[in-house]
C-alpha cells in the first residue's frame, strides 16, 4: 500500500451508483467473552473471503475498519451494487450465513451481552462527492475503494461534482 500523498485536489474514481454498508458489534458485557468472541472474529474472516474473491465480481469495492471506542468496533464498506450485496448476506456457501445463525444463536442464548448493527445506504449516481487534497490514495473512504481521479474530471466544486450523472 502507497502511503506518498497524491498532490493536489483528487476525487473518487467511483462510477454509477455506490452502496454504503456501515455495521458494526456493541461489547455490551466486557466479561461476556463467549458472547462477543466470536462475534468479533466473524468480521475478519467474512472480510478476507471478500478480499480474496475481489476480482471474481462479487461486488466489494472497499471497506475501511473503524473502532467508537472500547465498546463499539465497525466496518464502513463500499459496494457496486445493492443485489452484490444482498447477494452475499444470503449465499449458503458464504461466510455470512453461518455467522449470522450463530450469532443469532448466541444472542437468545447471551441475554444481550453483545450487539450487532448494520445500515445500508444505496446513493445514486451524482448524489455523491468526495475531495482528497494532499492524501494518499489508499487514504480514506470511496476514494481507497474505487482509486482516485483529478478533481478536474468530475468538476472542481462539491456542487459541480454532484450534477454529475453516469454514462
Amino acid at each position: 500500500m502507497n502511503d506518498k500523498p497524491v498532490q493536489g485536489r483528487m476525487t473518487a474514481a467511483a462510477e454509477g451508483d455506490v452502496v454504503v454498508f456501515l455495521i458494526g458489534m456493541r461489547i455490551n458485557s466486557f466479561r461476556a467473552l463467549r458472547s462477543w468472541c466470536p462475534v468479533s472474529a466473524a468480521m475478519p474472516r467474512m472480510l478476507r473471503e471478500l478480499e480474496k474473491e475481489k476480482g471474481q465480481g462479487n461486488g466489494l469495492l472497499g471497506y475501511r475498519p473503524v473502532i467508537g471506542g472500547p465498546r463499539l468496533i465497525g466496518v464502513i464498506q463500499y459496494w457496486e451494487s445493492k443485489e452484490k450485496l444482498l447477494a452475499y448476506a444470503s449465499a449458503a456457501d458464504k461466510e455470512h450465513r453461518p455467522a449470522w445463525a450463530a450469532f443469532n444463536r448466541r444472542a437468545r442464548a447471551g441475554r444481550g451481552n453483545v450487539g450487532i448493527w448494520h445500515e445500508t445506504y444505496v446513493v445514486p449516481a451524482g448524489s455523491y462527492e468526495s475531495v482528497y487534497v494532499n492524501m494518499p490514495e489508499s487514504a480514506s473512504g470511496l476514494g481507497a475503494a474505487t482509486g482516485l481521479v483529478p478533481v478536474e474530471r468530475r468538476g472542481d466544486r462539491a456542487a459541480d461534482r454532484l450534477r454529475i450523472k453516469a454514462v
